[in-house]
C-alpha cells in the first residue's frame, strides 16, 4: 500500500488539469481503467455492453496532454514520479492479472 497521486491533463489548456489521490498504486491504476470506460460510455450511450482492447486504452492515454503519478516511497519518505509508460505497464499487469483470474 503506497499512497499514490494521479495527475491528469486531458487537454491543452491548463484549466483541464486535475488530480486524485489513492491509498495504493492498484487503486490508482483501476481508476484509470474506469475513466476510460466512462469515456466510452459517454461516447456510446446507446450501447448496453462496451468492450475494448488494451491497445485502445493505451491510445486513449497517449492522446492525453499529460498523465503521471507520484507514488510514496516508504524508505525515503518522498514521492517518486512515474510517467505514461509506467502507467501503461501497470495497466497491462492489472489487466493481464484480471484475464488470468477470469
Amino acid at each position: 500500500m503506497s499512497h499514490t497521486i494521479l495527475f491528469v491533463q486531458p487537454g491543452a489548456r491548463p484549466e483541464t488539469r486535475t488530480y486524485c489521490d489513492y491509498e495504493s498504486v492498484n487503486e490508482c491504476i483501476e481508476s484509470v481503467c474506469r475513466s476510460y470506460e466512462e469515456y466510452l460510455k459517454r461516447r456510446n450511450p446507446k450501447k448496453s455492453t462496451i468492450t475494448y482492447e488494451i491497445s485502445q486504452l493505451f491510445d486513449f492515454i497517449d492522446r492525453l496532454k499529460d498523465i503521471c503519478c507520484l507514488v510514496y516511497q516508504k524508505t525515503t519518505k518522498t514521492y517518486a514520479p512515474f510517467n505514461k509508460e509506467w502507467i501503461k505497464s501497470k495497466l497491462y499487469e492489472l489487466l493481464r492479472g484480471s484475464a488470468h483470474s477470469a
